[in-house]
Formats: structure tokens, sequence, C-alpha cells
């Protein structure tokens, strides 16, 4: 075999290994469409849980005020409430309360982040982040966790 006939052979190998990686990259691609296709999908679901959950929350307990947050953090719901409390001997104390539930944009690293953020009283009770890869998503989970979160809350204010 000539230096021609092996020139022509390399010149073939390497236009068959751009193919394929091209093909490749169309395909990682199509992948992370579809990935931020399910991230979409799952966050709208989520969402309407926790918009749920939460006026589920403000109408067992009054003077809860709802509100729906979309914003560079994420898209998710709110309540949050302000009471006055006045004690004998003591100085007039503003309480505020708040429960909040996120689901943040997609992520270079693909995954489907919760966080929820709760306070009772002027006092943080609550700061927890859910978070699992796209490609391993179990939106039950999430659901679970929405309705875990929102529960505690509700414990840790009656109980205030």
């Amino acid at each position: 075999m000539d230096f021609q006939e092996r020139l022509e052979r390399a010149i073939e190998r390497g236009q068959r290994l751009s193919n394929a990686r091209a093909a490749e990259e169309a395909q990682k691609a199509l992948t992370e469409k579809e990935l931020q296709r399910l991230h979409s999908q799952a966050r709208l679901q989520l969402c309407e849980h926790i918009e749920h959950c939460l006026h589920q929350l403000a109408d067992r307990f009054p003077g809860f005020r709802f509100e729906t947050i979309v914003d560079p953090r994420g898209w998710g719901a709110a309540i949050s409430r302000e009471d006055l409390r006045l004690r004998r001997a003591q100085p007039r104390q503003t309480c505020f309360s708040r429960l909040e539930m996120l689901i943040s944009p997609i992520s270079p690293s693909l995954i489907l982040d919760l966080t929820a953020k709760a306070t009772v009283c002027n006092r943080e009770i609550l700061g927890r982040s859910h978070y699992q890869r796209l490609a391993e998503l179990d939106l039950p989970a999430f659901t679970d966790m929405i309705d875990l979160w929102g529960l505690e809350f509700a414990e840790r204010y009656a109980a205030e």
C-alpha cells in the first residue's frame, strides 16, 4: 500500500469521526431540549401543587396573605401574616410569619430544585432545599416534600 492509498483512508476515517461527533452533539442537544421541556412541565405541576397547599393553609389560618412569586429566583408562592401582640407589662410586639416555596430556574447542571423558607413569629423555623437530576426526576417525592413542609409550618404556627 502506497502513501496515496493510506492518505485516502486516513481522510475517510477522519470524516467518519467528524460525522460521528456531529451526530453525538446533535443527540446531546436534543436530550438537553427534552430535559428543559421536562423541567418546564415539572415546574408547572409543582407550582400548582404549591399554590393549592398554601391556599389551604391560608384558608385554615385566616389573616394570611397569599402571593404568587415569579422572579429571577424562581416560580412558586408564599403566604405571610403580621400580627400585633399586646401583653400586660410588656411592650407591644409585631410577629411576622411567612412560608415561601419556590422552584428554581433550570441550571446548567440540569436539576430540579425546590426551596422553602419559613418564619413563625419572627423566628426562622425552616430553610430547606430538595433537588434531583432531571434525568432521574421523581415528582411524587417533590409533592410529598411540599406537603411535609406545609404541615410542619402549620404545626409550628398553631403551637405559637
